[in-house]
């Protein structure tokens, strides 16, 4: 078990799977089962995903200031997450609407009210920051200040950059500086992937870099190991809905990788339990135990040898 201070968006995410991207206008569409209404956004997955893994989890995040917080832990779900760190600080909950198709397209309507404006109580965060092992942040305006209590504490960085574009790079500088992991997806980025994240190792030092690339699966960098790699996607699970599945990746890639300190073991599991994460509408369903990994993970690659 490991200990992790996650920090970032909240949001109410509303998810319609449709046949293909883009949608094709008709007056109306009639399907059973092809909308979702849950909570959401990167943090809140990832911390959720962290939970049901075993890790001590604290998530610092922000809601609507009359929301109802049952919106978090559901009544129908087996588990549930603290909320001892999620404030109401802003006027109404972020909110996405988010169409998925069966070819893993995505295309997302994103509403995030008031929340640049808004600054997190800092107050709660050294405590937390100290105990931790690691910090995973979104790369959120909230979270800035962040990375300057992890630094103090000599605690390392993970972050989830959302929607990552050359020209708007350095506003994401502090993040990418700070940062011993990154993650991205490769939905915004037109460059080759294994330049793209050769550039950004070098530019910025980052130890470990994971690219998402959706159904062509993922590229994984490791500085230590010196590998720049491609890792193509397994199959557990009939694509149902993609929403999350990044996030899944995420926080099942740093629980492993936390524990062994190995990139390529910890991204075989994260790369399972997301394609089974996918074949489940909602953020909180879907989640491989830890022993379904393993029998997965011999399946397909076999066993691990002995050490």
């Amino acid at each position: 078990m490991s200990r992790f201070v996650v920090a970032g968006i909240t949001q109410v995410e509303t998810i319609v799977n449709v046949d293909k991207i883009p949608v094709g206008y008709v007056p109306m569409t009639s399907a059973p089962n092809s909308i979702h209404i849950s909570a959401g956004g990167d943090a809140y997955n990832e911390a959720l995903a962290l939970t049901w893994l075993g890790d001590d989890v604290k998530l610092m995040s922000v809601v609507g200031r009359h929301q109802d917080m049952s919106l978090i832990n559901p009544e129908e779900r087996k588990f549930s997450i603290s909320t001892d760190y999620i404030l109401p600080l802003v006027e109404h909950i972020p909110m996405q609407v988010i169409l998925c198709d069966r070819e893993r397209k995505q295309q997302i309507f994103e509403d995030i009210k008031d929340l640049r404006e808004i600054s997190y109580d800092m107050s709660m965060v050294p405590p937390c920051v100290a105990q931790s092992d690691m910090v995973m942040l979104s790369n959120a305006n909230f979270c800035r200040p962040f990375i300057e209590v992890a630094s103090r504490f000599s605690k390392p960085l993970t972050v989830n950059i959302h929607e990552f574009r050359r020209e708007k790079e350095q506003y994401n500088e502090d993040f990418l500086n700070a940062a011993s992991v990154l993650y991205f997806s490769d939905d915004t980025i037109t460059e080759d992937p294994f330049t793209f994240v050769r550039s950004i190792a070098d530019k910025y030092g980052t130890e470990i870099i994971i690219l998402g690339q959706g159904a062509k699966g993922l590229v994984l960098y490791d500085r230590k190991r010196n590998i720049n790699v491609h890792y193509n996607t397994v199959k557990t699970n009939e694509v149902v809905n993609t929403a999350g599945a990044g996030n899944a990746l995420l926080a099942c890639f740093m629980h492993f990788y936390m524990e062994t300190g190995d990139s390529t073991s910890a991204i075989k599991d994260a790369m399972l339990f997301a394609s089974y994460k996918i074949g489940y509408v909602g953020t909180s369903m879907g989640f491989l135990t830890v022993e379904q990994l393993e029998q997965w993970r011999n399946l397909i690659w076999g066993p691990s040898p002995l050490i």
